[in-house]
């Protein structure tokens, strides 16, 4: 289907790619046949989701997004002097923005094009960034960012930044994260930047703490996945039937998220059922991290060369701006 334009209050210029629900539905079913099942965390992300996210960047815990705050705090101007003047910031998801206000202010781009698959939590937050910034053109783009997707035209001839933080590309297996950087070479182009959050390996008690909060908000939004595929694709998940479980695989470097079943159950997604045996594990999420040398050889490998590397206080988390070769 085409991707259609509206302006919306506020001088917002709505890009929506219509993302099709029956490939979602046919990959959460193919998720669901496979041992172990699993879903994609993207579909973490309905309203619902993207605000207990919110919630979670709040815990004491969960050290990640205060790290990157203070990287983008400390050495805003730095990032600023070295993209330059008439820049188009992407970013990969849309948040609170509250990082990207950041970069809103020490930057000062010529357009803002956040990229979501939750139409309304993206028009949501598009709206709060345009009422506080009444000087930007504010394009936001319903789109799933892991497959290709354009950009508006009223961005042609700005340079192309993309942002993607959180450190959320250890949500992708090492060969994905490779393809979707090439994905990222592609929509910002030759000479443009990516700006990129990473968590970095540590202390695997600091990782484990992280992820199993003992308020339990973590666990409700490993949950709410469910809730979504429910509410979004006709499924019947009991999200109460099944516990949280979070745990550090030290061999992989990477955080391992499941969803246990508590009971056996038969669960209905679209015109298929899926059983569940007591204490089943179904696989939500990999948080892969990352050194700086290794992460380097990933954006060598796909197209683009470190510019800057910046860690936090704590040497917990990197920041890195890279430029496309």
């Amino acid at each position: 289907m085409a991707p259609s334009s509206s302006r919306l209050a506020h001088e917002i210029e709505l890009h929506d790619q219509k993302p099709v629900l029956a490939d979602a539905r046919a990959e959460i079913e193919r998720g669901l046949s496979t041992d172990p099942k699993r879903l994609s965390p993207k579909f973490f992300y309905d309203q619902r989701g993207s605000a207990l996210f919110e919630a979670i960047t709040d815990l004491p815990e969960y050290y990640l997004t205060r790290a990157e705050l203070s990287i983008l705090r400390s050495h805003g101007d730095e990032i600023a002097e070295a993209i330059g003047d008439n820049v188009c910031l992407i970013e990969y998801g849309s948040g609170s923005s509250t990082k990207t206000r950041v970069l809103l202010e020490s930057c000062h781009p010529s357009a803002y094009v956040p990229v979501d698959i939750s139409r309304e939590y993206l028009l949501h937050s598009s709206r709060l960034i345009a009422e506080a910034y009444p000087w930007l053109k504010v394009c936001p783009t319903c789109a799933d960012y892991t497959a290709p997707f354009g950009l508006p035209a009223s961005t042609d001839g700005l340079t192309r930044v993309a942002f993607f933080p959180g450190s959320s590309l250890g949500n992708f297996e090492p060969v994905d994260a490779k393809k979707f950087m090439q994905g990222v070479r592609k929509v910002v182009g030759k000479q443009g930047w990516l700006l990129i959050g990473v968590d970095t390996k540590k202390d695997e008690s600091v990782l484990n703490r992280a992820y199993n909060d003992p308020g339990g908000v973590t666990a409700e939004f490993n949950r709410n996945i469910l809730r979504h595929l429910n509410e979004r694709f006709g499924a019947n998940f009991d999200a109460e039937a099944f516990e949280h479980l979070a745990r550090y695989n030290r061999l992989k470097g990477r955080i391992e998220m499941y969803l246990v079943s508590n009971s056996q159950q038969d669960v209905r997604v679209g015109g298929a059922t899926f059983r569940f045996a007591p204490g089943e594990q179904l696989h939500t999420e990999n948080s892969y991290k990352y050194d700086l040398d290794q992460f380097v050889a990933i954006a060598e490998a796909t197209g683009f060369r470190q510019h800057e590397a910046w860690f936090d206080a704590d040497d917990q988390f990197m920041e890195l701006l890279l430029k496309a070769s």
